[in-house]
């Protein structure tokens, strides 16, 4: 009965894992349908184009980005893009997108009030106003023709958000995939209160906390709070080092802890593929994931920490109220290590 068990869930997770491809490649190529030739030509890029493969999390106003603005589409393509977001995310990982693109709005009410209440200088009003914050601000490119017989990817990026689809057949890479916030905390506005990335920043608090001292000691590394995720876009640094603790010199209780902080950055993802991930991380060991942190051990305040596995990476980076997030897979960002394999296997 167990083995026939084993059977059907794999038989199912192969299954859902190519209707997953499918779902996207269809939605993709409706989202497509909607728009003028014009604007498609926009989107539209080309898969081998050096630009597919850099990302920012800069604003508008400091980066300019390749494809179509979200905020120039017509009703009916930002529905369908909708659709594409809901396709690729989990309710969680949908919600954090666009909360991010709202929080931008947010960020330009509570500057209003700054300059009502004469907060900020005159001589800065107009430099903080060409970062372009905006709901609307966000760009969509598609390289390559959405299919699953060639290889081709989807990116949506804008201040504090860069999400990286590269698709080969029912194969997907979803990294890197950025997700900051500013504020972490609203400080102001009738949106006071609102924290877009709670957990990252909660579970990670928690873990740390949850060590002792002696764990602390290794856990913790004796060095400033970057000012950044270190694998930056601006930074070639790539992460090779393990530092921190072990997660076998953990408890269970902790390593459960662990596990639920590596999750709030997986489950982002529509179900059977977070599954997929989080089965090649419990494959891989959890016993093999490094946890390091820097900074204080309370909220709101300078911290970092980074989750090192054989296979990912996941950097938090918090200067005070201000978080950037990224989950990296080792050697496949923009689909680098599915590009490999399709090459060897596929001679041009």
């Amino acid at each position: 009965m167990k083995i026939l068990s084993s059977i059907l869930f794999v038989f199912y997770f192969l299954i859902g894992s190519s209707q997953t491809s499918k779902e996207i490649v269809n939605i993709s190529n409706e989202f497509l349908s909607t728009l003028s030739e014009e604007t498609k030509s926009e989107v539209l890029r080309d898969f081998n184009d050096s630009l597919r493969t850099k990302w920012t999390n800069l604003p508008i106003g400091l980066a300019k980005r390749p494809g179509k603005k979200y905020g120039d589409l017509t009703d009916e393509s930002k529905i369908k893009f909708h659709e594409v977001l809901t396709t690729v995310f989990s309710s969680q990982g949908y919600l954090k997108t666009t909360s991010i693109m709202q929080l931008d709005d947010m960020l330009n009410a509570r500057v209003d009030e700054a300059i009502e209440k004469k907060l900020i200088k005159e001589e800065n009003i107009s430099r903080i106003k060409a970062l372009d914050w905006d709901y609307n601000n966000y760009f969509i490119s598609i390289w390559g023709n959405p299919s699953l017989q060639t290889p081709w990817s989807l990116k949506f990026e804008g201040h504090h958000l860069s999400i990286n689809l590269t698709i080969i057949k029912e194969e997907i890479s979803f990294t890197p995939m950025f997700l900051g916030a500013d504020p972490a905390l609203m400080p102001s506005t009738k949106h006071v209160g609102l924290r877009v990335l709670s957990k990252e920043e909660d579970y990670g608090i928690k873990l740390i906390n949850s060590l002792d001292e002696s764990q602390q000691k290794i856990a913790t590394l004796s060095q400033d709070v970057p000012r950044d995720i270190i694998t930056n876009p601006s930074n070639s640094q790539r992460i090779s080092e393990y530092q921190g603790i072990k997660a076998n010199a953990l408890t269970t209780d902790q390593k459960a802890l662990l596990m639920l902080l590596i999750k709030e950055f997986i489950n982002n993802l529509e179900d059977e593929k977070s599954n997929k991930y989080l089965r090649e991380i419990e494959e891989k060991g959890l016993d093999e994931i490094y946890f390091a942190w820097i900074g204080s051990y309370k909220k709101q305040e300078p911290n970092y920490y980074i989750i090192n596995g054989p296979n990912f990476i996941i950097e938090y980076d918090n200067t005070g109220n201000h978080i950037h997030s990224i989950w990296r897979e080792k050697d496949n960002d923009f689909g680098e290590d599915l590009l490999r394999t399709h090459h060897i296997n596929h001679k041009h």
